[in-house]
């Protein structure tokens, strides 16, 4: 009995593991022909992340407009808006389907936005808004590299 028991609860912690590593850490993803990543979405999820690409696209946009006009009160502004506060808008089912890598550069750079925009509003210095602006970018850079968003079928 002992035995079975075991068996039951090594076979339940294996599918747990499985399942785990599937929905965390490798996410919906397929090889694509052009070498990268291919993240299968459905058509609401995959316009929620390019919706939000978009949205980092305009920030920095307006960031840049803010330090060529010696605004950094807009430069904050806008870089808090996309700031760690934004993920709370991504559902979980979302969230499942993404690949860790990918999962960790979107934290990464929602918290690159929430530093910019304190350092913007402390210490008001251009040249660094665009130092930590750079750092930041090469996350876009990273991701639009390693990644692909694809319907799934």
């Amino acid at each position: 009995m002992n035995n079975i028991l075991t068996a039951i609860i090594i076979l339940l912690l294996l599918i747990i593991g499985g399942g785990f590593y599937k929905f965390m850490i490798q996410g919906s993803t397929v090889e694509s022909s052009d070498g990268r990543l291919a993240i299968q979405l459905n058509a609401g999820e995959r316009d929620m992340v390019l919706g939000e690409m978009r949205t980092f696209l305009e920030t920095v946009q307006s960031i840049i407009r803010g330090v060529t006009e010696d605004d950094m009160k807009l430069v904050a502004e806008s870089a808090r808006k996309v700031g760690m506060a934004a993920q709370g808008e991504v559902p979980g089912s979302l969230v499942g389907k993404l690949p860790i890598e990918f999962k960790k550069l979107g934290f990464d750079t929602h918290s690159k936005f929430d530093q910019l925009a304190l350092d913007a509003s402390d210490m008001g210095d251009k040249d660094n808004v665009l130092i930590q602006l750079s750092v930041l970018m090469q996350n876009c850079v990273g991701c639009h590299a390693a990644y692909r968003i694809e319907l799934d079928t």
